[in-house]
């Protein structure tokens, strides 16, 4: 990946990203409420190690918490939809018991998009962007100086560099907590660290020339994707028992069918567990030392001091 030196290098390309994304979030197009809420959570990860003044700083972080928070149910239920989509063609499950649950889904979508568009209006989204825009154009100020340049890339360094580490250790506890037993709060914990370790080795991978960071983002990634997919049907679970609570007038045989559906989800969540397990003892590997700096870097640390 491309080596930036500054502070508003790397907060520009994660605001490009995410002002790409704000015309599709209009529409509610999937793809763009994926991205777009990625990129939200990209530009979080970011603004705690810009030196910003603190109230400014807590200022966007609560609102970009907000649009992260709005897009992220609507997403929710999109993954959904597509996941039931992919069991009806994988012809292992009921298909009326898919159907039910995919017209409570499709209802409920339908709702969270009207709440979205009513509770994050178009004109919020610009506000926040207009507000990144001047953080950004203030850096790129502070940065042309040559020697708050200079200062203000040597503190960036040592703040990302403590950030991947507060990230690393995290990880490493949420994965030492959650232990070998298939407990769904604690192996969503491990997903959830994993996935703010990732976006954190994503800012030191840009500060430097690393062959080992883009080979750990990979790790990263495919168990990031790998957690992604047991929380999908980890979710799927508790929405098709909420359709077996539902069922009106009370069927037996529709309940037994949608009890089938639980028992093929949940066979599936062991399966993927059972792949988190052998991938463990790598991710804690992976994650033990990876914020610590060169020893050209700490060299250079101690002729600062």
């Amino acid at each position: 990946m491309p080596v930036l030196l500054s502070r508003y290098g790397l907060l520009k390309t994660r605001l490009d990203r995410f002002t790409r994304m704000l015309r599709g979030v209009q529409t509610c197009d999937v793809r763009a409420l994926h991205r777009a809420r990625v990129a939200s959570r990209r530009l979080r990860e970011v603004l705690p190690v810009l030196q910003l003044e603190p109230s400014v700083a807590v200022e966007i972080v609560r609102r970009s918490r907000k649009v992260t928070r709005r897009l992220g149910h609507v997403r929710e239920l999109d993954v959904l939809l597509l996941l039931i989509d992919d069991l009806q063609r994988s012809e292992r499950y009921d298909r009326e018991s898919l159907d039910r649950v995919s017209a409570m889904l499709t209802e409920e979508r339908d709702e969270a998009r009207r709440q979205l568009t009513a509770k994050l209006p178009t004109g919020e989204l610009n506000r926040l962007v207009t507000k990144l825009q001047k953080v950004a154009t203030s850096l790129a100020k502070s940065d042309r100086t040559a020697a708050e340049s200079r200062t203000a890339t040597r503190a960036l360094r040592w703040a990302v560099d403590a950030r991947v580490e507060r990230r690393a250790h995290a990880l490493r506890a949420a994965i030492e907590r959650a232990g070998a037993l298939h407990l769904p709060d604690r192996l969503h914990a491990v997903r959830i660290a994993l996935k703010k370790f990732r976006y954190a080795l994503e800012l030191a991978g840009e500060l430097r020339d690393d062959p080992n960071i883009v080979a750990r983002l990979k790790t990263f990634k495919r168990n990031q994707d790998l957690l992604g997919r047991w929380h999908d049907r980890q979710v799927l679970i508790d929405r098709v028992r909420h359709a077996q609570a539902s069922l009106t007038p009370p069927s037996v045989s529709s309940w037994s069918r949608l009890d089938t559906v639980v028992m093929g989800l949940e066979n599936e969540c062991r399966r993927l567990h059972g792949r988190y397990l052998r991938e463990a003892a790598a991710l804690l590997a992976v994650s033990d030392g990876v914020g610590s700096p060169s020893p050209r870097e700490l060299a250079l640390k101690r002729s600062h001091r």
